[in-house]
């Protein structure tokens, strides 16, 4: 069986037309349904049904969906391994919210510049999750939150940055005193179920500020919007540029000590693409450096 062959049945479902598989694959709608058709009779089963422009996808198709990837992954390992020397295969990346708005772009460029021949998957998610698919063996490396527990042996962490908290106000309030602000003015509380939101509650718990909540949600640019349009201020990790444009805010430094929300990388120690993992490492701090 021709791996490419699969490759243009996952373009095809990935892309839904036959049409767009072919601009995606450099070639034409008849030599791309030829290689459907061929499968097909490999298998013995009907794969994909048309319907117009548009395609489908039948029983069939999706019971071999996954095994295809799969085994397309696998044979971009078995490339990059073989070709040791040079830097190519696929690397599979998760990223928290913050991190894949914030730090992964720039290091991407970086990425693409060196190592042209290297191909990205990118699965965005909450640091919980894509610490665990980095465990199991989906994911190569991840931009994450610290974990507040320890990692497994067949992981490793790297610190990239780290963000203190801040209070944020409407510009207008820059010259105010911030307890008094978390005090007196509504909060827009970062949700407590998440990693940094859970650091801006135990700081409030720690200094015996009790605020007036109003709302609570886990969206940074959301809370920063908020803020400006006059509907409470916000205990808030100092994330990564980009923020949202026309914004006029006001980050007001802490008076007592506390603990940062820290960004870094995990990583497993036995993936076969660790070549391009240690890349994407150094890329990743030169990167955090630069910010």
């Amino acid at each position: 069986m021709d791996t490419q062959f699969l490759n243009t049945f996952v373009t095809v479902v990935d892309r839904g037309s036959m049409a767009a598989a072919a601009r995606q694959l450099n070639i034409t709608p008849a030599a791309v349904a030829q290689q459907i058709r061929t499968l097909e009779r490999e298998l013995g089963a009907s794969l994909i049904v048309r319907a117009g422009r548009t395609v489908g996808v039948t029983e069939a198709g999706h019971r071999i969906l996954q095994r295809a990837r799969d085994l397309l992954r696998d044979v971009a390992d078995m490339r990059s391994v073989a070709n040791d020397d040079s830097m190519s295969g696929e690397l599979r990346l998760g990223a928290c919210p913050t991190g894949l708005a914030g730090l992964l772009p720039d290091v991407l460029a970086r990425m693409v510049e060196k190592f042209p021949q290297i191909n990205v998957f990118i699965q965005p998610g909450y640091s919980a999750d894509l610490y665990r698919s980095v465990e199991s063996g989906a994911l190569d490396a991840a931009v994450v939150l610290q974990a507040p527990f320890p990692l497994p042996k067949t992981c490793h962490w790297q610190l990239l940055r780290e963000e203190p908290l801040v209070v944020l106000a409407p510009e207008r309030m820059a010259g105010r005193d911030p307890h008094e602000l978390l005090a007196t003015e509504p909060l827009i509380r970062y949700d407590r179920h998440q990693w940094g939101g859970r650091q801006a509650d135990e700081y409030l718990r720690r200094v015996g500020i009790v605020p007036r909540e109003r709302f609570e949600l886990n969206a940074l640019n959301a809370i920063a919007v908020m803020v400006d349009r006059g509907l409470g201020v916000s205990l808030v990790p100092d994330w990564a540029r980009p923020w949202p444009e026309g914004l006029r805010l006001a980050r007001i430094p802490l008076p007592q000590p506390s603990e940062p929300r820290r960004i870094g990388i995990v990583w497993s120690r036995s993936t076969v693409r660790i070549r391009l993992v240690t890349a994407f490492l150094q890329e990743s701090k030169a990167a955090a450096a630069a910010m």
